[in-house]
Formats: structure tokens, sequence, C-alpha cells
């Protein structure tokens, strides 16, 4: 067994078809699909569901999946390590991210490339729940995430500031008057919202459940932009995150409302594997994050109300 065929085996896993996983890896079908065949041999286990095109795993490869991933994290965990004691981290750090906390990845990157200014960052934007899928299968060394809404098994989690909301609406609609709208009330107005896949819509379907209010949405989207492009259309409005407004300004022909009955917030943090030894990157980027200051990244612009 060689550390190739584990990397061929994952990238079809991956990718889910052997000529794409053959040309994620740099090499031509036939190489791979013969790797994964002398790794069987080798086992003594079937590992692919036989037919003309990729179907899956048997039990057997779904065995020899998991241990994959797990020996080429160890490899690339060992790699990096030496590179540490010769006097420089590299590598590939790969971090995980609900939308809601792109707008502040910039501020925990830049003194860690400061730092380690050999190492590589990838930057995903994901579900709260791919994130904790990522780490627990070693394909994210970090991710940026809700602490305290869901449930997050075997990581390790420290706090980066609190998420707190705004009710984002028309210049011209019927609330462009006011300074503070109550969820109840919020929850009467015809509404764009993120899709329940998302555990943002998740925390604002929970606050709306806290006041016996059950909204519905008429319009949903993946896209945290596109709850800011509908609210400015003048027939929604949209319930987002005050740190995404303060970083992007309050989009244009809208007003940010303060959202009021109760006070929600939830907090957001890093979370890496509770594993021993850690990943080198990852114990990296955790010993440098502290909470944000507020002024640094939530602080209201000038024309900001809510």
């Amino acid at each position: 067994m060689v550390l190739k065929q584990l990397f061929y085996l994952v990238a079809l896993a991956r990718e889910k078809h052997f000529g794409r996983a053959a040309a994620a890896c740099n090499v031509s079908q036939p190489t791979l699909s013969a790797a994964i065949g002398n790794l069987e041999a080798e086992l003594g286990a079937p590992i692919v569901e036989r037919g003309h095109r990729f179907q899956g795993f048997t039990a057997e490869g779904q065995l020899v999946l998991d241990h994959a991933k797990r020996m080429l994290a160890e490899a690339d965990a060992l790699n990096q390590g030496l590179a540490e004691l010769r006097g420089g981290l590299s590598g590939k750090l790969r971090i995980g991210a609900v939308p809601t906390a792109l707008p502040v990845m910039s501020h925990l990157m830049t003194p860690f490339y400061a730092r380690y200014p050999n190492v590589s960052v990838t930057v995903l934007s994901l579900t709260s729940n791919e994130i904790v899928r990522g780490i627990e299968n070693f394909e994210l060394e970090a991710g940026v995430t809700y602490l305290d809404n869901e449930p997050l098994p075997s990581v390790r989690a420290i706090p980066i500031y609190a998420e707190t909301y705004a009710f984002l609406t028309s210049l011209d609609g019927p609330y462009a008057d006011r300074e503070s709208i109550t969820w109840a009330e919020a929850a009467e107005a015809p509404l764009c919202l993120l899709t329940p896949d998302m555990q943002n819509r998740r925390i604002i379907d929970g606050v709306f459940r806290s006041v016996g209010a059950a909204p519905k949405a008429e319009v949903e989207t993946n896209s945290i932009f596109n709850l800011c492009s509908h609210a400015a259309s003048g027939r929604w409005s949209s319930i987002v995150p005050k740190p995404l407004l303060y970083f992007f300004g309050i989009p244009r022909n809208t007003r940010a409302l303060i959202l009021t009955e109760p006070d929600a917030s939830r907090s957001i943090g890093l979370i890496i594997a509770n594993r021993d030894p850690a990943s080198p990157l990852a114990k990296a980027l955790f010993s440098m994050i502290r909470p944000l200051e507020p002024e640094l990244v939530l602080k209201p612009p000038a024309n900001f109300t809510a």
C-alpha cells in the first residue's frame, strides 16, 4: 500500500467519477483504476462497486476510505511538523466558514499569514453541517461557525464575536420611517430569508418561535448578498447579520432597523478537531485566535441606525 493509492481513492470518493478523479490527480483514468485495483488485490477486499460507471463503495471500501482519509491527514501533519522543526510552517490550511462569517475572515487570516507566509490558505463558504463533516473527515483543518446554537461534537472551540441581527427594508416601504421593529412585527412582513439548510435561518426561525410567530418566507436563498438585493427591490424585507452590514455598508435604497423583543445574538467562533496530536496548521491557527475587538469589524458605519 502506498499513499498515492489512498490519494486516488479519496479523490474518487470526492469526485464520484473515475475520469474526473483521474483529472483531479493529474493522471490517466487507466492509471487511477489500476492503482485502486492493486489496492484491492493487496488488501484482499473489493473496494469499489463494479459497473460501467462509478456506483459507490462496498462496505469494505467505505472502511478503507475512512482509514485512507485519516492516513493521508496524518502524513500531511507529519510533513507540516517536519517543516515547522526546520524553521517554518508550510502546507495548505483549509478553512470552512459559514456565509455570514465571511466578512470577518480577512481579519483572521491577515495576522496568520504574516506569521506563516509559507502556508497557503483556502477559505470555503460552507454550511455549519458541512464544516463539521469536513473536520470529521479530515477535509478541513478548521471552521468558523456558530458555537452556541446546535451541538458541536468532538471539537475544540474559541469564540470570536457575537452575531446580532437587523431588519433590512426598502427606503420606500411601509417601515422606512421607523427606527426599530419587534420580531413579532417582522414576522408579518413579506420576507426574503436564507434557506433552511443554513444555520442562520434556523436561528432566525428559533427567535420567531420564541415570540410565538411563524413567518412564511416568500423568497428563500442560500446567498447572504441576495438577502440585501431583495430588500432593496422594495417588495421584500430581510433579516441580516449586523456584521455583514457593518463591513459592506447599508445597501442602496434600504434602511436597517433595530430588532427588539428579544435582543437576539449568537456566538461565532473557530473550531478545530479535538484530536491528539492536532494538525500543526490547525494548532497554529487556534493558538493565534482572539476575540475580535469591536472597533475592528463590528463598528457601525455613520449611516447605520440599527
